[in-house]
C-alpha cells in the first residue's frame, strides 16, 4: 500500500497516461467477454476507503463494459482472506480485488498469508493514493521536523511517536525516518480505532503518522494536532506551507498508501489492458477527481506494468526494513 514515488516519477507516469488516452480506446462499445458478471473483491468491512472507491468504481465501469459489477465485501486478517480468495479465482477477467497494496507489499513479511505476493497477482490499475501526516501533538511544542530531529537529540528517552499498528505502513514509515535521520523515535503502537483518536487529542505522546480521514482532520482543525510534514510527490493541497519529507532529504521515509485494483495471475494481457485503459480514462474526468479528492485521495494513473513494477519495488524495500528492524504482526 505503500508508494515512494518521485515527482519526476509522478510526472513521467502521467505523461505516459496522457499518451495512451491519446490512442483512444479500442475497447469501447465491446460487451465483456464470456457473460458474466464481474465480481470486485473488497478485502475489507464496508463502509471504508476501500469499500466506497470499489463502489465507486463499479457504478462508473458497468455501463462501459456492458456487464454488471457486483462488489463482494471479504474482511478478514488484515485484507489476506480477501486476496487470499482472489488469487484461487479463475483468471478470466471475472473476478478482480481492490485494495491498498500493502496487502501485497507489506503485508505477507509480518505475517503468514496463504498467497505468494509476487506470483497469484496480476497488477490491473492503480486508482489514488493517500498522503501520511506527520503531526504533532500538544505534548509536542515543536513545530518542524527540525524540532523533532532536536528534540530526540537533546532528550535522552526520544520522542514518542504513535501509528496504528505495529507491522502497519505507519510504522514502516516510523522506522524509515529514524533510521535515515538518526533521532530517538520511541514507537507507539496502536490498533486503530478511538483510542488512538482520544490520546492523540489528549497529548498522550508526542507525535502521531495518520492518513487524513475525519477523525484527524477534525483534530487539525481543532488545533489539537499540527501538521509538521506530509509525505507524496507534491506537497498537500490543504497545507501548501507544509514540506513533504522527501523535500527535508527522507525519500525512504516518504510513503503513501496506494490502491489499485488487481486480477489473478494468468489473466489474459488484452483483458488486462481493457480494464487499464477503462480506469485510466475515468481518472481523467474532473468529476471522478473530485470525488477521490473529497476522501483525502489523489489520482493516481498508470500503466499495468508500470503499476506491477511499482508493487514489486515496494515488495522488495518494506521486506528489507521489516527484516532489519525485526517487524513482527502482533
Amino acid at each position: 500500500m505503500n508508494s515512494s514515488l518521485s515527482r519526476r516519477q509522478w510526472l513521467k507516469t502521467g505523461a505516459a497516461l496522457a499518451a495512451g488516452l491519446a490512442c483512444g480506446n479500442s475497447f469501447a462499445d465491446k460487451p465483456w467477454p464470456g457473460g458474466q458478471p464481474i465480481r470486485i473483491i473488497v478485502p475489507f468491512p464496508a463502509g471504508g476507503v476501500n469499500d466506497v472507491v470499489a463502489r465507486q468504481f463499479a457504478d462508473l465501469l458497468a455501463p462501459l463494459l456492458q456487464t454488471s459489477i457486483i462488489v463482494d465485501n471479504k474482511p478478514g486478517a488484515g485484507g489476506s482472506m480477501g486476496m487470499d480468495a482472489l488469487a484461487r479465482s479463475a483468471p478470466d477477467g471475472h473476478t478482480l480485488a481492490f485494495s491498498g497494496i500493502s496487502t501485497l507489499t507489506l503485508l505477507p513479511h509480518v505475517m503468514k498469508v496463504a498467497y505468494d505476493p509476487m506470483k497469484q497477482f496480476s497488477a490491473v490499475a492503480s486508482t489514488m493514493y493517500a498522503p501520511v501526516y506527520l503531526l504533532a501533538t500538544k505534548a509536542f511544542k515543536g513545530n518542524s521536523v527540525a524540532d523533532v530531529l532536536a528534540a530526540a537529540k537533546a532528550n535522552t528517552k526520544g520522542v514518542t511517536i504513535a501509528s496504528s499498528g505495529y507491522g502497519t505502513l505507519g510504522h514502516i514509515m516510523i522506522e524509515q525516518f529514524a533510521r535515515q535521520s538518526g533521532a530517538n523515535l520511541v514507537h507507539v503502537p496502536y490498533k486503530g480505532g478511538s483510542q488512538l483518536i482520544t490520546d492523540a487529542a489528549g497529548g498522550q505522546f508526542d507525535l502521531l503518522v495518520a492518513n487524513p480521514y475525519a477523525p484527524i482532520n477534525a483534530l487539525i482543525a481543532e488545533g489539537k494536532l499540527r501538521v509538521l510534514a506530509v509525505t507524496g510527490p507534491e506537497r498537500a493541497a490543504a497545507f501548501a506551507q507544509v514540506p513533504t519529507l522527501g523535500e527535508l532529504g527522507y525519500q525512504s521515509a516518504n510513503l503513501t498508501s496506494l490502491f489499485g485494483f488487481y486480477a489473478p495471475a494468468g489473466t489474459p494481457a488484452a483483458v488486462v489492458q481493457r480494464l487499464n485503459q477503462t480506469i485510466n480514462a475515468q481518472l481523467a474526468h474532473s468529476e471522478v477527481q473530485d470525488k477521490l479528492r473529497s476522501l483525502d485521495n489523489i489520482p493516481l494513473s498508470m500503466s499495468a506494468d508500470q503499476f506491477q513494477a511499482l508493487i514489486r519495488k515496494e515488495w522488495e524495500a518494506n521486506g528489507k526494513v521489516v527484516r532489519e528492524a525485526h517487524i513482527q504482526a502482533q
